[in-house]
């Protein structure tokens, strides 16, 4: 059954691009923006993780922190994160074991049997740990409408 708005967000622990733990219960207290992506450097992940780049201190003043989170190793993480200069911790989900929790899984992505990537989706979770917002990618091709994303967060408050 897929996660929605009113639900308790799964508990996770990854590891960061520079392979520190982080775990959602790490912010508890704040809103927190999950955004998955499907792949480093492939456009629309890009303009994703580089959309909520720009969009930080706004959301930051609404007392909210974002954390990426892609099917994908430290290496290209780390990477990803220099090229962009993103601001935010990029997350390693190489089991997709968060991704699955969540609803957020492409499998065979690209056409490639066996390989699973990470949907394009994005939660906003309260203080408590509550969906408080959900947006899943019809396909990798969509981005997510930012502003509802930010008027989400606002609302949180």
């Amino acid at each position: 059954m897929p996660l929605e708005t009113g639900t308790k967000a799964p508990a996770f622990s990854l590891k960061d691009s520079d392979r520190k733990d982080v775990s959602l219960s790490d912010y508890a207290g704040k809103t927190v923006v999950l955004s998955f992506y499907p792949a480093a450097f492939s456009g629309l992940c890009d303009d994703q993780a580089c959309a909520f780049r720009d969009s930080l201190s706004e959301l930051n003043n609404a007392n909210a922190e974002v954390l990426g989170i892609a099917v994908d190793n430290f290496f290209v993480a780390k990477e990803f994160k220099t090229k962009h200069n993103l601001n935010f911790p990029i997350l390693v989900d190489h089991t997709a074991a968060t991704a699955r929790a969540y609803d957020a899984v492409l499998e065979n992505f690209a056409g490639m049997d066996g390989y699973t990537a990470a949907n394009r989706t994005v939660y906003v979770i309260d203080g408590s740990g509550t969906i408080r917002y959900v947006w899943r990618g019809e396909n990798p091709g969509i981005e997510p409408d930012y502003d509802a994303v930010k008027a989400a967060v606002k609302a949180v408050g």
